[in-house]
């Protein structure tokens, strides 16, 4: 037996739960530049997620909607495209993995994968983005005036 052709890692896991925890892992280093997980996760993560950014730098409508289908969030395909693209510089090679020790509970060994480029975001709290978000819905609508109505008159 050889395992010729066959692409990845398993991670004991079945395939929609595999393809789910690489997706949720690629949504949090694309949200937060940097996350500590195992070295084998990290090495996983990194040949998709340079994929993803190679397309969100060339842009274009085709692009993006890949990357949207890819990832669990539209709003971190958007900030992907729209501000994490645009500031890197380099061709390829966008993160970087560093050893980061063994975990305490089963000696696995963990890493820390985050971008190379240095990362500017206007607001990078993803909590502060959604308050935000929410402050310029609330004022974006007109105050409702409360007296419309006449009240009514009671009878005696």
């Amino acid at each position: 037996m050889h395992r010729h052709g066959y692409k990845g890692r398993k991670f004991g896991r079945e395939t929609d739960q595999r393809r789910a925890l690489r997706r949720g892992l690629m949504c949090s280093l694309i949200e937060y530049q940097s996350i500590t997980t195992t070295l084998a996760r990290c090495k996983e993560i990194r040949r998709e997620t340079e994929k993803l950014i190679t397309m969100a730098r060339k842009g274009g409508l085709a692009n993006r909607r890949m990357i949207m289908a890819r990832l669990n969030s539209i709003d971190v395909a958007n900030l992907l495209v729209d501000v994490i693209a645009p500031q890197i510089q380099r061709d390829s090679g966008y993160l970087r993995i560093e050893r980061a020790g063994y975990r305490r509970g089963d000696n696995a060994e963990m890493g820390t994968i985050s971008f190379v480029d240095e990362i500017d975001f206007e607001v990078t709290e993803p909590a502060k983005r959604a308050e935000a978000k929410k402050a310029d819905k609330l004022a974006a609508k007109p105050a409702k005036e409360s007296a419309t109505k006449p009240a009514k008159k009671e009878d005696k």
